[in-house]
């Protein structure tokens, strides 16, 4: 994630604390007990406190769109924009993440397949998508 975000120019110390919370107790153990074992080995086995130590990561980390979705109290939902900052950080974390699973800094792929399910604002996405299509 760090050498795409230099690629896209995100800036460094957004980079060098981009999942810090992840190492808090919250994230933490909920993680380690969906991704390993108790022998230590890697699973993957879904929890309700992973359901939960997710969705406080997304609402607490700012380089995710989740982040940037109010939710009003009557249902409907609205877009905010997303800062360029944590927009560069976002489409620095899905090339790292499609890298660390696929080998390839290929991203394109992946935002066509997800685009619909990504809520984005309108220049924010016109933005993330001069970014990851060609």
């Amino acid at each position: 994630m760090f050498v795409a975000g230099l690629k896209v120019g995100a800036p460094i110390w957004q980079l060098i604390i981009h999942d810090w919370s992840k190492f808090l107790p919250s994230e933490w153990m909920p993680y380690a007990k969906t991704f390993y074992a108790p022998d230590g080995s890697s699973q993957y086995e879904e929890h309700r406190q992973f359901d939960v130590a997710w969705n406080h990561h997304q609402n607490r980390k700012k380089h995710h769109w989740q982040y940037w979705i109010l939710q009003r109290d009557d249902g409907d939902e609205i877009c905010l924009p997303i800062p360029k900052r944590y927009l560069l950080e976002m489409v620095a974390d899905w090339m790292g993440a499609g890298r660390a699973i696929t080998g390839e800094w290929e991203v394109a792929e992946w935002y066509r397949a997800n685009k619909e399910k990504i809520k984005l604002e309108e220049q924010t996405r016109n933005h993330v998508e001069s970014l990851v299509l060609p």
